[in-house]
């Protein structure tokens, strides 16, 4: 094998982390070969051999305390072992092998000249370390000792995957290894076909310097290089000669956007302990005063958690609120301390018991957007004490949110503090069936709204058999008790959320038979099953209007919970009434292919409109139609389409359609979903609106893609007056440019944003990242 392009001299001062790259080094290092090889020198059959036992004192056998111990012993085997007398040099030649516990070398010839000390090998030389490591060089001088060495045209090939070339090394007194003219890469050298293939970046380095002791190896004058092309100088890079990770400054990320301008960004990482580390970031803008960030994770004998931190100084330009919180205007503000904390972590605390936490918070509604860290506008901070085992459960959870989207009131987001559920399911022997008991309270405080308190147990018995005619019969009944109370009622604006304020008390029971009957059989080459359902429940007449409604407001009737108990989500509202479900579900498969259809529809004795809007398709008696189906073809075609239609004009009120098309290389993604159905204002969790996204990748040159994504809000202001928008309104959209070989990630990328929130103004971002495989990341 050639050596990998020769590097060229440069000096530079900074340091790097990256893992492992040389551990074959210790070849130059390897002990106890010469004791051993003169062992089997001496015992070789050959017609030159020397004398057995030389006139020479100084010559006579070695001393029993300098014997090697076994494990120290070199076997080894050659085509032929020769003596010459005159100059007292072994030679041993023809596929020479030395063998040392899991270490192994190979050469065409091996000399030992027994008054210098000097040990050559020679010809085709390729050595395999302890740890797999592959070592293949031209020529290797070393002494008796080990004490000095030296080496010419080595390649290094690591277990790995990376090569390091260099033209010469050697090993001083001291047991440190130097090689010089040195490239090092991570990429396979030869493509999938075996042909030869330039590694798509290397490293290169007029020194490199070893240290056993240590364990560590430093670069001298190092260099990055792209395609050929020197990128980036690596000053003073360093890493362990092991797979240890170790602190250093990580490689540098660059971008530019509108609302910060050029964008550099440097991560120090510190290596605190085998079980702990520190990224310490910090980024130069253009346009504004630079930010420090920093990034802390700990593994602990119970579990993991993390903590991220962002902190800059610079002006704000917000929303101005109201006293409710809501957004009114919007204005230059003056310069002052921004940030965003995120933390999260899980941890086992044994028998059955764990805990689960995470927090965030932002000082201000357009931080996260201005400087590209996250596009959400609720932040949630939760903690979750839980005891799982086979037939329990038990959670004492509580939860916040910060509301920071343009139209969100903060100050009326609740604090859920405590929120426990205990449920525990029983056999029922003689009835048989499962019996599942579950105990629940929660508790929501508001700076400025509604306070509302629930308690509530229910018990449920559910029995599935299979008749004897093949249908699957699902039987159940539920008994539930609910306590709530509230505060402030009139501080809710919808009054169907409102409830009543005070104490009040709902007492909920419910009978279902729900029947499914599978008929299967050939089609089209394939087989499919075709399966009815019909779902009777009946519940008496409930209080609903006089609970709050907290977690029942985001009505979505759909295929997935149409044939539910309760078809409201949470637990503050209950569908009541007779009700009847009827539906048929039908799927099809063949070899590479499978569809799947479903629809359903419901009547119900009595109307809701009381409780629900019509458009939500469950406030009449006759519930709306909604169906699904589905196509796919092996992993080529995926199409999905969700609907809701009106009962008497068949109108879509609600549309969704996903397809994916293409490989995992080249494909096309889009999702469409329309939601019309005329809900009063008042509804804000129920508004109509129209979105289009479409992402596409395309693969060429094996390496190279293209792609791109796009949201396109369509909604418009008939179908929503508050919303803004036009019919045709870009969200943003992104283009880039990317290559990825397994060893080097390389992508440009160019986004705009079309929507100005405050100081996150619209225009256009820019981004240039780089991942190299074992260097540089963490």
């Amino acid at each position: 094998m050639r050596p990998l392009t020769r590097p060229q001299p440069q000096a530079f001062s900074m340091r790097l982390r990256a893992r492992r790259s040389t551990a074959c080094l210790a070849l130059l290092g390897m002990t106890g070969l010469l004791p051993a090889f003169e062992a089997a020198h001496a015992a070789a059959p050959a017609a030159d051999s020397p004398p057995a036992a030389p006139a020479d004192p100084q010559q006579a056998a070695p001393d029993a305390k300098t014997e090697p111990a076994a494990t120290d012993l070199v076997r080894f085997a050659a085509d032929k072992v020769s003596y010459d007398h005159d100059t007292d040099v072994i030679t041993a030649s023809g596929n020479v092998v030395m063998r040392r516990d899991a270490q192994s070398l190979r050469a065409e010839t091996v000399t030992w000249n027994r008054k210098t000390g000097a040990i050559q090998a020679t010809g085709n030389i390729r050595f395999v370390d302890e740890d797999g490591d592959v070592l293949y060089g031209d020529h290797i001088d070393l002494t008796d000792q080990f004490k000095a060495g030296a080496t010419q045209d080595l390649l290094l090939v690591l277990r790995e995957g990376g090569r390091m070339a260099a033209r010469s090394g050697e090993r001083d007194d001291a047991g440190r290894i130097v090689l010089h003219q040195v490239a090092y890469s991570g990429c396979e050298v030869v493509d999938d076909a075996g042909c030869p293939r330039q590694p798509s970046w290397e490293l290169t380095a007029v020194r490199v310097a070893y240290d056993p002791e240590k364990k560590t190896v430093r670069y001298y004058g190092a260099k990055l290089r792209v395609f050929g092309v020197p990128l980036l100088p690596l000053p003073g890079l360093s890493h362990p000669s092991d797979f240890r990770a170790a602190s250093g400054f990580l490689i540098p990320t660059f971008s530019l956007s509108s609302s910060n301008g050029a964008e550099i960004s440097n991560t120090f990482y510190w290596r605190l302990a085998a079980n702990r580390d520190l990224s310490v970031t910090g980024t130069l803008f253009s346009k504004s005063l630079p930010m420090v960030s920093a990034h802390y994770r700990q593994l602990t004998d119970k579990g993991a958690f993390q903590v991220n931190g962002y902190l800059t100084y610079s002006r704000q330009t917000d929303a101005a609120t109201n006293a409710n919180g809501g957004l009114v205007s919007a204005g230059n503000g003056d310069f002052t301390m921004r940030g965003y904390l995120e933390a999260n972590g899980r941890f086992e605390l044994g028998n059955d018991w764990s805990l689960t936490a995470s927090g965030r918070y932002v000082s201000d509604r357009t931080f996260l957007l201005r400087y590209d860290l996250s596009s959400d506008t609720r932040l949630r901070s939760t903690f979750n004490l839980e005891h799982i085992n086979q037939d329990s459960y038990f959670s004492f959870a509580g939860w916040a949110i910060q509301a920071i989207g343009t139209n969100d009131f903060a100050n009326k987001q609740p604090l859920a503090l405590p929120s426990i559920d205990y449920r525990q399911r029983f056999d029922m022997p003689g009835v048989g069936g499962k019996l599942e008991v579950e105990v629940n309270s929660l508790a929501l405080t508001r700076t400025n709204g509604q306070d509302t308190q629930r308690a509530l147990a229910r018990a449920q018995w559910d029995l599935r058999t299979i008749t004897s005619g093949g249908q699957v019969l699902t039987l159940t009944a539920l008994l539930r008790g609910d306590i709530y109370h509230s505060s402030d009622n009139l501080l809710t604006t919808n009054p169907i959320y409102q409830g009543l304020p005070g104490w009040q008390a709902r007492g909920i029971a419910t009978i279902a038979a729900d029947v499914k009957w599978p008929f299967a059989g050939e089609f089209l080459g394939g087989t499919q099953v075709l399966t009815p359902e019909v779902q009777f429940v009946a519940t008496p007449r409930l209080r609903n209007l006089a609970i709050p409604d907290e977690d029942s407001r985001a009505i979505e009737l759909e295929t997935d919970n149409i044939f539910s108990l309760n078809r409201y989500p949470g637990y503050d509202r209950v569908g009541d009434g007779l009700r009847v479900t009827y539906g048929v579900d039908w799927r099809f498969d063949r070899p590479g292919w499978r569809a799947s259809a479903t629809l359903a529809q419901s009547y119900r004795s009595f109307d809701e409109t009381s409780i629900v809007p019509v458009g939500t398709g469950l406030a009449t008696r006759f519930s709306d139609v909604v169906g699904r189906a589905e196509v796919r073809f092996r992993d080529i075609v995926q199409l999905t389409e969700r609907f809701q239609l009106d009962k008497a004009t068949f109108q879509l009120r609600r549309n969704e359609f996903d397809a994916t098309i293409g490989s995992h290389r080249t494909y096309v993604e889009i999702g469409y979903i329309a939601l019309n159905r005329s809900i009063p204002l008042s509804y804000e969790d129920l508004q109509d609106s129209k979105e289009l996204r479409v992402s596409a990748r395309a693969a060429f040159a094996h390496y190279w893609s293209l792609f791109g994504s796009g949201i396109v809000n369509l909604t418009s202001k008939a179908d929503n007056p508050v919303n803004g928008a036009n019919g045709f309104q870009m969200i943003r959209h992104r283009l880039g440019l990317a290559y990825t070989d397994g060893c080097l990630d390389l992508a440009f990328t160019w986004r705009r944003d079309y929507v100005t929130t405050g100081d996150a103004v619209r225009g256009n971002s820019y981004a240039l990242t780089l991942s190299l495989k074992n260097i540089g990341t963490r």
